[in-house]
């Protein structure tokens, strides 16, 4: 009998570990675009900094490259949200032994991402 028990034990352990790695997973993905983003933003005001020092016209003035990172931020702001909803969730059926899958974090993130490439795509391609 308790070997059962310690058995059940070591199973439960890893489907709680499981999906604690997946909400790490999440939260690494939303820190990389988060920071992303600050990079897109920095280098933005590098540039106006620069255009101004060298009181050139050649550099364009008005970019939205600025913008681009502050969503990326924000996106990666609301991802770490979503994922620790969904950790939560998770958690809570696993301790209930009721587990029911969802994609739906999965979906909305892709979405999203999917999206926001299009954008970006019609904008590099309008500035060539």
């Amino acid at each position: 009998m308790t070997d059962f028990k310690e058995k059940n034990s070591i199973e439960r352990s890893r489907e709680f570990l499981a999906n604690e790695r997946t909400f790490l997973a999440w939260i690494r993905t939303s820190i990389a675009l988060m920071g992303f983003g600050f990079v897109i933003v920095k280098f933005s005001l590098f540039l106006k900094q620069l255009s101004l020092l060298l009181e050139t016209s050649g550099l364009p003035t008005k970019g939205y490259s600025a913008n681009i990172g502050i969503i990326m931020v924000a996106i990666g702001v609301i991802m770490a949200f979503l994922a620790f909803l969904q950790y939560k969730k998770n958690h809570r059926q696993l301790k209930n032994n009721y587990f029911v899958s969802s994609s739906m974090l999965s979906l909305l993130i892709t979405f999203i991402i999917i999206v926001g490439g299009i954008f970006l795509l019609f904008y590099l391609l309008s500035n060539i």
